[in-house]
């Protein structure tokens, strides 16, 4: 029997259980589990043998980055990031990745972020995003408000550490000027249950050309349901939860799934969304 499980704290309800059960089910693997294991931050350090015990792992907050030092070596995407949230155990060696970078990319592949992007958030999975699109080739510009100014200063620093010559600009939400191609929000605006909470106001949603909202519950917040009302396309946060897994199987047992096999899933991650909120 190989074990597989996520680990966090609070581990509270989480989709990764049916999104993973039908993944191994879909590749014939019958004889994987796959658990939830709250942690608390102290117990990390303590956590090698455990971790060990399983030949996969998939991790959420707050341990993304505490267990780095756990860690035999870290894939290109963890270091990128300086976050693990998979983690590979073979012969015993720990590798840690981090997949909701592509798990973003093919949630967004037909998205334009080589375009003009406006990105809310620029911590965490912000971060992550607003790297992604430099190295797309995308304008960036970090919508903010007053007091986020430091952290995306810190974040335009690393993005041009990384990639030199990206074009990077900070403006506070109430000033933005001009069109967007794409509008990305990493922010927990519109969450569950704050659903009618809007990351920006309806006059910039009007110069938007598509939508990104990283919040999956609710599956449809009133950004993206703004934005449909125009006739604009607009993804949710789900789809991006399905993939990172769907990378996880990859890099676990060498998964391999189609458009087709994926997207029933996202239909089930969605469903099982709405039905907690009622």
């Amino acid at each position: 029997m190989k074990k597989f499980a996520l680990i966090g704290h609070p581990i509270g309800h989480s989709m990764s259980p049916l999104i993973h059960r039908k993944l191994f089910a879909l590749s014939g693997m019958d004889d994987c589990t796959y658990e939830l294991i709250d942690i608390a931050p102290d117990d990390i350090p303590a956590s090698g043998e455990l971790i060990r015990s399983h030949t996969g792992m998939n991790v959420t907050i707050p341990h993304k980055q505490s267990v780095i030092a756990l860690m035999d070596e870290l894939d290109e995407t963890a270091k990128r990031y300086n976050s693990v949230n998979c983690i590979s155990c073979r012969d015993g060696k720990l590798t840690g990745y981090n997949t909701d970078c592509t798990g973003f990319l093919l949630s967004a592949a037909s998205l334009p972020l080589d375009g003009k992007v406006l990105l809310a958030g620029c911590g965490g999975v912000g971060r992550m995003m607003a790297i992604e699109t430099a190295l797309h080739g995308g304008r960036l510009t970090i919508g903010i408000i007053p007091q986020d100014r430091p952290l995306a200063e810190k974040a335009r620093a690393e993005i041009l550490d990384m990639c030199p010559g990206a074009s990077v600009d900070i403006a506070q939400i109430s000033e933005l000027d001009g069109d967007f191609d794409l509008m990305i929000n990493a922010t927990p605006v519109g969450m569950y249950p704050k659903t009618e909470a809007c990351v920006i106001p309806d006059e910039v949603i009007g110069r938007c050309g598509s939508f990104f909202d990283a919040v999956y519950n609710p599956t449809d917040t009133l950004l993206l349901r703004k934005a449909k009302e125009l006739g604009k396309t607009g993804i949710g946060g789900a789809a991006m939860l399905v993939y990172q897994a769907v990378k996880a199987h990859e890099i676990w047992y060498g998964g391999k799934f189609s458009a087709q096999d994926i997207a029933p899933i996202i239909g089930d991650v969605e469903k099982a969304v709405a039905g907690m909120n009622k």
